[in-house]
């Protein structure tokens, strides 16, 4: 059981945490890295496939290459919007990444082979490895929060540019990059939702009972 102020924290990280893209050089201590991550590998995942691995990257180098791949995809994106015109300044204007500005990037991989060939619930639902893996995230996500740490998920990118980066094994899936790192703005609301881009849903719509409605 737990108590009733146990109850508003846990439900406060949950309001509180954000997707960050402004970072300090700040160096994180080691022993909150690997709280975050113990956190991840704490995850529940399908079949207890525990499919992740955690590439720690810290080298200005290959932060920059990241970086660039981040930003040829941002390029890419932004040819949708041309008929747009103002919809695409407002896209390009958009901080999407801050690889480049955090101490520490992490990229988290999915092995879609680990366990074998049969696992629980990975051979009804394939995709479950990478829905554990997702676990995962929101585990290190809010494990971040708590600990006055700012997170990025970085979601513009092509695959096969990060595993060429990080020399990633073709078989498994750079499934995020993610920034982490202190920072100075951590905002009440959604950097997407204050920036006017999109707002967020009303909860009542999106539930149906016993049937699509």
């Amino acid at each position: 059981m737990f108590t009733e102020e146990e109850k508003k924290a846990f439900y406060k990280v949950i309001y509180k945490r954000r997707d960050i893209r402004t970072f300090q050089s700040t160096p994180i201590p080691e022993e909150l890295i690997y709280n975050l991550l113990h956190a991840a590998h704490n995850a529940p995942s399908v079949g207890f496939m525990q499919p992740w691995n955690f590439i720690m990257v810290t080298s200005q180098e290959v932060k920059e290459r990241l970086a660039w791949a981040a930003d040829k995809e941002r390029r890419a994106l932004a040819i949708h919007y041309e008929e747009q015109e103002k919809k695409q300044s407002h896209f390009l204007s958009l901080k999407i990444e801050g690889i480049k500005e955090s101490p520490l990037t992490i990229c988290v991989t999915c092995d879609p082979t680990r366990g074998g060939s049969h696992v629980l619930g990975r051979n009804s639902i394939p995709e479950t490895d990478q829905l554990s893996t997702a676990c995962a995230i929101q585990n290190m996500w809010l494990a971040a929060c708590v600990e006055g740490l700012a997170m990025g998920w970085v979601s513009f990118y092509k695959k096969q540019d990060v595993r060429d980066i990080l020399e990633i094994p073709p078989h498994i899936d750079p499934v995020a990059l993610l920034t982490i790192g202190y920072t100075d703005e951590y905002p009440d609301k959604p950097i997407l939702e204050t920036s006017k881009w999109e707002e967020r849903k009303q909860l009542e719509p999106l539930i149906f009972k016993n049937k699509w409605s």
